[in-house]
């Protein structure tokens, strides 16, 4: 592509992705905000920059994730880096965060276990939102565990993270929480194969017929790594509330509830270790 003013750049994207992400990435490319990019749409992009933008224009425009493009998304008002080796973190996960911290006792110092943790945004949300707390993470990806390493150190979390398959290489510490998000699509669910996540490791998406395999595994494994009156705090699909109940009921978890996320939707549910 022969060099671009930010005006011939927008207009290669129309009509191939929405206006809103090529502004993007023209904001990244030039390090300026979207003010300026309106504002001045004769200024000249680099040959290099022009190269980098019709690079990202044909992957944005194949589907790939703008998250997985720029390297980053937000979570609870931090910036993450990502990978295709992690899942895309998503707004309906911070739910998470507030049910911690809306039980966190004063004075307490609270230990708290991720499973899963991938990109890290849930346990290094929660070292940083509660400074007191001993968060350690799981995953039994290498290059998930790099990423998420990588976010506890530009982010500034103190963050234990251990190469385990789930509990299978954590300790007998008795811990105040556990977190997940984990795999819970079913795996012969169509929308695998639909929009960002058939770009997303299927390895973090899906699990079994029905999607509870690892919903289950967890439910079953925890009463033995949580502390007596410990909660477990488990991410599932939008019609899997009802079901996760009853495996964690099952299980012998107490003050079994679900929590609804910003879209109305039973999107966590959570018990308590008697």
């Amino acid at each position: 592509m022969p060099e671009l003013t930010l005006g011939s750049a927008l207009a290669a994207a129309r009509g191939r992705i929405p206006a809103s992400e090529a502004r993007m990435f023209l904001c990244r490319l030039l390090g300026i905000g979207a003010a300026q990019v309106a504002a001045y749409p004769e200024r000249s992009l680099s040959a290099e920059q022009s190269a980098h933008y019709a690079a990202w224009l044909e992957r944005r425009s194949a589907g790939e994730p703008m998250a997985y493009i720029l390297g980053e998304r937000e979570f609870y008002g931090r910036c993450f880096q990502v990978s295709p080796a992690v899942l895309i973190p998503r707004p309906e996960t911070e739910l998470i965060v507030d049910l911690v911290r809306e039980r966190i006792r004063p004075g307490s110092v609270p230990r708290i276990l991720d499973l899963g943790t991938g990109s890290g945004a849930l346990a290094v949300t929660l070292a940083l939102e509660i400074p007191e707390a001993q968060v350690t993470a799981v995953d039994l990806s290498p290059a998930a565990l790099d990423v998420a390493r990588g976010n506890a150190a530009l982010l500034g979390a103190t963050v234990r993270f251990i190469a385990s398959d789930w509990f299978s290489a954590v300790d007998a510490t008795a811990f105040d929480f556990i977190v997940s998000n984990p795999p819970y699509i079913a795996d012969a669910d169509p929308h695998l194969d639909d929009g960002d996540v058939r770009f997303e490791p299927r390895t973090a998406l899906a699990s079994g017929p029905a999607g509870l395999d690892d919903l289950r595994r967890i439910t079953l494994a925890a009463p033995a790594f949580l502390a007596p009156r410990g909660y477990l705090f488990m991410e599932h699909g939008y019609d899997q509330a009802a079901m996760v109940r009853d495996l964690l009921v099952s299980a012998g978890f107490q003050e079994v509830a679900s929590a609804v996320d910003l879209a109305g939707i039973e999107r966590t549910s959570h018990g308590r270790r008697p």
